[in-house]
């Protein structure tokens, strides 16, 4: 018997927001009742297109399947597309208390089909999940970039965290070998990483700018990119830094958000917290 915290339980027993929208902005759906869980999730903006008012989703699925995805919606309700897309599995897991490790990947799977509905609506394409970057786990069709991701945002440590978390490994075995590296790698980039933010120092121009640079790289566009936009680094002048959106984001509605949310929150994590973003307006 997993051990259950009162508000997974609560969550199990009495979802919320269960059902189908009709006419919905995005859907998106993940998993396969092949690999043990499905979820399909759809959202409706308000008026103005700016917040989400109405979620619902429809699971197949365990206890904590069923749990995360209640709670998921919950959670997002209200927020603007570009803050629901910075709510993370570990989030998920939080706002109910914990789950048991093994169970970890339904939190996961909720954040994909988030993710999933997000980009349906910003570029009209399918809401099924579809793989990006090199494969690894053909057993569950999990990517390399999928396996860092979960690595680096729960701190994982082991193989066997990382099937828990998005299954991968789980199946034949022959990709753990391969899991092992990419945990390794991001172990010493955590490492490297909290062993500068120990030594603050102050970054020289051209520093600063390559550390601009390299964050975008890693952090933003690949999330932008999965909606359809992108975004150059215009200039750095002194704590100002200049971008312009590209692709869907330049002609999207939410753009000032994404810009803060988004864009300016991860410079202000990784580079600097006295950053300000703006965008060219020429």
């Amino acid at each position: 018997m997993w051990d259950y915290t009162d508000k997974v339980l609560d969550h199990f027993r009495n979802p919320r927001n269960v059902g189908v929208i009709e006419a919905a902005d995005g859907v998106g759906q993940v998993g396969s009742l092949a690999c043990g869980d499905a979820l399909k999730l759809m959202f409706k903006l308000d008026a103005r297109k700016e917040r989400i008012a109405e979620i619902k989703f429809q699971t197949f699925g365990c206890a904590s399947a069923i749990a995360s995805s209640s709670a998921l919606t919950e959670m997002v309700k209200g927020m603007t597309l570009a803050q629901a897309a910075q709510v993370t599995n570990k989030d998920i897991a939080d706002y109910l208390g914990g789950l048991p490790e093994q169970k970890m990947h339904c939190s996961v799977l909720g954040r994909e089909a988030l993710e999933a509905a997000i980009a349906n609506y910003s570029t009209g394409k399918t809401d099924k999940k579809i793989l990006e970057g090199k494969v690894i786990c053909t057993c569950f069709g999990v990517t390399e970039e999928e396996i860092e991701r979960v690595t680096r945002e729960n701190k994982l440590i082991s193989v066997d965290q990382v099937t828990n978390y998005c299954k991968a490994g789980g199946g034949c075995g022959n990709c753990r070998k391969d899991i092992e590296k990419i945990v390794e790698r991001v172990r010493v980039q955590r490492e490297a990483s909290t062993a500068s933010a120990a030594k603050p120092r102050r970054l020289t121009t051209l520093q600063k700018i390559q550390l601009i640079q390299a964050t975008m790289d890693r952090e933003i566009r690949p999330m932008l990119k999965k909606d359809g936009g992108d975004v150059e680094l215009i200039d750095v002048l002194d704590n100002r830094v200049i971008i312009s959106f590209r692709g869907m984001c330049a002609h999207c509605q939410s753009a000032e958000v994404t810009m803060k949310d988004v864009v300016q929150a991860k410079l202000r994590e990784f580079v600097g917290e006295d950053l300000q973003v703006e965008e060219d307006k020429a």
